[in-house]
């Protein structure tokens, strides 16, 4: 008996087309249905059900957006879905995974996916992601852990290690010090981790669009004025990627300290492609400085991932203190493997 699987239709190059005046570049215009009937192997696997539920690029996906989409899963799984594949823009998709992993309270598994090379265009990718994406999502290994995950390129990635890592090759997915969970051979889905969800939950959360949580990069000679300017504008967060294990400029450091003391949470993240942030340097701008001042480890999320797992703790409070609120948020961040 073939599953049900829905599949999420959110835009993204795998949709993407050019008008008939190529000058103003890719747009999103092919629809979920029409993806699907690229694809007449798919219906080798699964019986596929439609959601169109937006036609944006990955780089104008937003919190708002991330919720619907989060949503769209959550309406499939109480229909009866097998599992869910949503389809979307590559310059966001980890995020959205990332969040769905987080928040999803539904049982089945989600399956984001994608292409580097748009619908239109010769040897696109779309059509052999899309179909790895719904052979994962039907396959019971997925089906029986749930959690959120990437298809690409032959690969599956869980949502909690998965990054974009280049601009515009095909095999851009990577999951840095972890791996995939899955990749596709000619036997089939080969599984090389266990499926489930590796992030740690915050159940039925979304980002209230009132939430402000800003980031900010350190590198050779930064200061603080970034940072002094959002404590006038009334931030609620800030996220630092920091070099090497989440050390800044003594300048940033000391803005982050007046930061941390007029009550705003300070999450230390690295720019570095992985490994985990420690209090290994003290002085100014030290990472063991700045958590003694009272920054948060972020562990080995990446900048981006911290910044929207802060946005959900912040979103979530219901009275609780901001800070105390982020502790508990990432507290253990590393222990999850």
């Amino acid at each position: 008996m073939q599953h049900e699987i829905r599949i999420v239709s959110t835009g993204g190059t795998i949709a993407s087309t050019s008008s008939e005046d190529s000058d103003t570049g890719k747009t999103p215009a092919v629809s979920g249905d029409d993806l699907v009937e690229a694809v007449p192997e798919i219906a080798n696997h699964a019986t596929i059900d439609v959601d169109d539920v937006c036609q944006v690029s990955g780089f104008q996906v937003d919190f708002e957006t991330g919720g619907h989409i989060v949503d769209a899963v959550e309406r499939a799984a109480s229909k009866g879905a097998a599992g869910v594949v949503v389809t979307h823009g590559t310059d966001t998709m980890a995020e959205s995974a990332y969040y769905a992993d987080v928040v999803l309270e539904a049982e089945c598994p989600v399956v984001f996916t994608g292409a580097q090379r748009p619908f239109d265009q010769l040897g696109t990718d779309g059509p052999t992601n899309l179909l790895l994406a719904v052979r994962a999502a039907a396959d019971e290994r997925f089906r029986t852990a749930g959690g959120s995950y990437l298809a690409f390129n032959d690969s599956v990635h869980a949502a909690r290690w998965v990054v974009k890592s280049h601009t515009s090759k095909l095999e851009t997915f990577a999951s840095p010090g972890s791996g995939p969970i899955a990749e596709h051979t000619p036997n089939g889905l080969r599984t090389l981790r266990e499926p489930g969800r590796y992030s740690r939950p915050i159940p039925g959360a979304r980002i209230d669009p009132e939430v402000r949580v800003d980031l900010v990069t350190n590198a050779m000679g930064v200061d603080g004025r970034q940072i002094d300017r959002a404590l006038e504008d009334g931030v609620d967060a800030i996220v630092v990627a920091g070099t090497g294990l989440g050390n800044t400029t003594g300048a940033l450091g000391a803005t982050l300290e007046n930061a941390i003391d007029a009550g705003v949470p300070v999450v230390l993240t690295s720019r570095c492609h992985a490994g985990t942030t420690a209090g290994l340097y003290g002085g100014p701008g030290g990472g063991q400085t700045l958590l003694e001042a009272g920054a948060i480890s972020g562990g080995d999320l990446p900048a981006w991932k911290a910044r929207l797992r802060a946005a959900l703790a912040l979103s979530a409070i219901d009275g609780a203190n901001a800070h105390d609120r982020m502790q508990e948020a990432f507290a253990g961040i590393d222990s999850v493997v």
